[in-house]
This record gives structure tokens, sequence and C-alpha cells, in this order.
């Protein structure tokens, strides 16, 4: 959900937050907000990065979570040829409907914990000269096969911080059995990620059909908030809407919105309706002392593809990709220091098209292919209208000058 653990967050009036959580050390994020000298407001919405919360507006810093070539390597050896070419999540038909205890015995078996570990970004916390050397994050995931397919939120094993995948990751089944588990694929930009464990006869969820859902119908969420010290608790409301579209750093998707309680650690785990069947993943929320009953779930019908894409190839394939992570400026900032809004760029990935093209970190993008951009989100929205191999144009400000520099756009893989 859009909040990871909220104790050390300054209030705001509503904010969505992601779910893993409960970090065991806290994280200064460095933004563009200190580089302009901290003009950036509070914004309304948004989500937690391991640890703590990300921005979700235009202001947010975009990175992606990446796979290392190890995990693809361990992945690639982890899955069956049956998995790659078959989809694990398959939908049931409706059958009778379960009371909430019936649900819960039905499920328990297939919702594990998740513990992650990832070295510290922090050197300003020190305790008698001892300086943590990592931080530790939980979540929830559920189990889509036998075998120890498992699926979760991209950000209960990616740091939104930093797009760093976490360097260990652990899962605690329902009999409190753990096993480490390798990284199959990690797709940040919907929030998804797969990840396997050796091991054997272990109970898959089922799956039910998202697209069939009403408002005003059952929701049940398991998970673990706060850590494991809560696992397995249950809440229970109902769907109150099936087709939210909710921006989380500058990416648009469209959730289930739910009534039933999701909290810090439910992260990754199902959503269920009156058949003891997922029909979502618990991904975000909004947390505000004002408001209360506002859960966001992914559909599973959405999931799906993802799913089998990073089953199959280690991500998602056929997404085109700039190569580089910036921060909106807003109309204060632009009048205050007298540049024009765009996106900042913050960062540029070695390698990349926008690298091999000459774009720089502190260039400003104020168009893409002749059309005015302000922010990220916009810039998002027409690169993902190309595939890769395309060549785009991108208007650029530096120097007190527009810059027009032509690139060609490559396939993200992350």
């Amino acid at each position: 959900m859009y909040d990871y653990n909220n104790y050390n967050q300054e209030h705001r009036p509503a904010e969505i937050t992601y779910y893993p959580e409960d970090y065991s050390q806290n994280k200064k994020k460095h933004t563009f907000l200190k580089i302009l000298g901290g003009l950036l407001f509070a914004v309304v919405i948004s989500a937690s990065s391991i640890g703590g919360y990300i921005a979700i507006s235009g202001n947010g810093p975009q990175f992606l979570g990446a796979v290392s070539s190890s995990q693809q390597s361990s992945s690639s050896s982890s899955s069956s040829s049956s998995s790659e070419n078959q989809s694990l999540i398959k939908l049931a038909s409706k059958t009778n409907a379960l009371s909430i205890p019936e649900i819960v015995k039905k499920v328990t078996p297939s919702v594990v914990g998740i513990s992650s570990v990832f070295p510290s970004t922090s050197s300003s916390f020190n305790f008698q000269g001892i300086t943590p050397s990592e931080q530790t994050a939980t979540g929830t995931g559920i189990i889509m096969s036998q075998d120890g397919y498992i699926i979760t939120n991209a950000h209960v094993i990616s740091d939104s911080d930093t797009g760093q995948t976490a360097s260990a990751i652990n899962v605690v089944l329902n009999d409190k059995t753990e096993y480490p588990a390798t990284v199959i694929g990690c797709d940040t930009k919907t929030d998804l990620a797969v990840i396997k464990i050796q091991a054997t006869g272990l109970t898959p969820a089922e799956f039910g059909d998202s697209s069939a859902l009403e408002v005003g119908e059952l929701a049940v969420a398991i998970g673990n908030p706060l850590g494991f010290e809560l696992s397995g608790s249950v809440t229970a409301g109902i769907i109150s809407a099936v087709d939210r579209k909710i921006t989380i750093d500058d990416r648009t998707m469209t959730y289930i919105q739910t009534d039933a309680a999701i909290n810090p650690g439910n992260s990754g785990g199902p959503l269920l309706n009156c058949y003891g069947q997922v029909i979502g993943i618990n991904s975000a929320k909004i947390s505000s002392s004002d408001v209360e009953g506002l859960g966001f779930a992914i559909p599973i019908n959405s999931a799906t593809p993802i799913v089998n894409d990073l089953i199959k190839n280690g991500y998602v394939t056929g997404r085109p990709l700039i190569g580089l992570s910036g921060e909106d400026i807003t109309d204060v900032m632009a009048k205050y220091y007298n540049i024009p809004q765009g996106v900042y760029v913050r960062f540029i990935t070695s390698g990349s098209s926008a690298e091999a093209a000459g774009v720089k970190v502190g260039d400003i993008i104020v168009g893409i292919n002749g059309t005015t951009i302000k922010t990220m989100s916009e810039l998002n929205e027409i690169k993902d209208k190309f595939k890769p191999g395309d060549k785009i144009t991108l208007t650029v400000y530096r120097n007190g000058k527009n810059l027009d520099i032509s690139l060609t756009l490559a396939e993200a893989k992350n």
C-alpha cells in the first residue's frame, strides 16, 4: 500500500502509502526538493518506500526495480519449462459462497510472510559508535504453485528510493517454516514481483475473476500488519469500487478499492471474494487522520499477464525505456528560480539511450516530439505510446536555451 511504515513521517493531509513493512532503520530522502532549496510542498497523495513514504505526485523520483544478472540466472534455472509456457494463475469458477471463517481456513495455508534485507542508506544514525549496515522490511505473499512460486508487491522486495532489489529475501510459511527466496522478476511499474522458494507440496491459492466484481461484495484481506508478530491477521469489508484510478510515482493504475483494513505489512497479500478466491493483491491505502477505510488492491486479471512475463522472461517485455529519472518542477519553483516547468533530470542510467544521446543531469525536459510536457507523468504517457526501437525527440532546457535531442528508445528489462 502506499505506506510502508509511518512512524517517522510528517503529518500530511492525506497520503496513499505502500506496505511491506516494518523497517528496522529510518532513511532520509534526498530529492530535488533539497536541490532547489526545499520549496516542494507536501503532497496530498503519497506512497511509501521501504522505511518511509514516497510522494505520489508528479514530484516523486522515478526508480525502476532491477533484477541482477545473478538473480536472472537463478530464475532461469529454477523456472520449469512448464511454468514458463503456461500461466500459474488460473481463474476458478464460482461455487457456493463461504463464511469468513471458512474463507480464512481455505486461504491461510497459501499466505506467506516475506522478510527483505537491504543495505543501509543512512549515515546519520549512530548508536555508541555503531552504524547499521542493513535494514529489514516485512510484507506478505501469495503461493501460486505447489513448487514454490510466490507473487507479491515489487515494493516488498525492492527499495523504491534506490531501485535496489533486496540482498536477501526469506519466506515464512503458515507453519513457520522458513525458506530463502530468489527473485524471478520484479516490475516496479505495476508494483508486482515473483519470487521462488525451493519447496514442494505447497498449497497454491485459488484465483477468481476480478472483472466480475461488483461494488458491495464481501472483501477479505489476510496479511502480516506491522511485521510477523501479527502474522495472519484477517480484516473484512466490502468492495468499494472496482476501477479506481490512482497515480503513484508518476504511474497511473486502476485498482480495486476496499474498506477492509490494509495496514503496513499487508503489501503483497490477498484480497479475497466470498468464495475464498484471490481477486486482488493488496498494495496501497490512503493514510490520514481525516479518512479511513480507503485501501487499494491490484486486480488479479491485470496482474496475470505481468506475472506470466516475469516468470517467462524475468521482466515485462515490449516496454520503451529512455533511461533517466527525474522530478517535476512545480509552478512555484519555476517562478522562483526563473526556469521553465518540466522534468528536472536527476539521474541517467549508464549505457542508456539518454546517455548515448547526450542528455545530462540538470537538464529540464520540457517537450517530447513537439508536445510540451510539465511532469514525468506526461512524459511517460507519451513515451509509452512508442515501442523499443522507435526514435523520439526530447526538448530540454539547458543553459538558458531549448535544445532538441533525438534518441532511440531501448527496451526496459526491469
